[in-house]
């Protein structure tokens, strides 16, 4: 299983979670983004950076992703798009999409775009908590023991 990281909108303190697992475990972990950012001297972490636009990170990890891996994201077309191919998709607050969540959860985004599109404003998500964290940290090691 590789690892990759939707990183251009991924908190710090994910990656840092992420950091440690790869070198604890030894699996590909790829951050991808649109400007370079640091990570940790390691044989399996690396940064990929790709051009700006939009959606260009999106489509270099739908194209590189494969069956089994593992794909870091809160972007839900991204997290459709892989699960399509095989991979699984997590959030940064825990949340694991599954072929089962994923078609509500594009509905509802969907919704809240119409509604923001007509001027309504509806707020975004709450700053990431130390729950989210841990949720995060329990459903990776799962994902990584369910690999293994």
């Amino acid at each position: 299983m590789n690892i990759w990281v939707d990183a251009d909108a991924c908190p710090g303190v994910i990656k840092e979670t992420l950091f440690r697992a790869a070198q604890r475990t030894g699996l590909m972990l790829t951050l991808v983004a649109n400007h370079g950012m640091r990570t940790p001297k390691a044989a399996n972490i690396r940064m990929l950076q790709v051009p700006s636009g939009f959606d260009v990170a999106d489509n270099e990890i739908v194209k590189r992703a494969e069956a089994g891996d593992l794909v870091i994201t809160a972007d839900i077309p991204l997290a459709s798009e892989v699960i399509a191919k095989g991979a699984h998709a997590l959030s940064p607050r825990g949340e694991r999409f599954t072929k089962d969540n994923i078609g509500g959860r594009l509905n509802m985004r969907d919704f809240m775009d119409s509604l923001r599109g007509s001027g309504i404003d509806t707020g975004g998500p709450p700053p990431l908590s130390q729950q989210d964290r841990h949720a995060f940290a329990a459903e990776l090691d799962k994902a990584i023991a369910q690999s293994a």
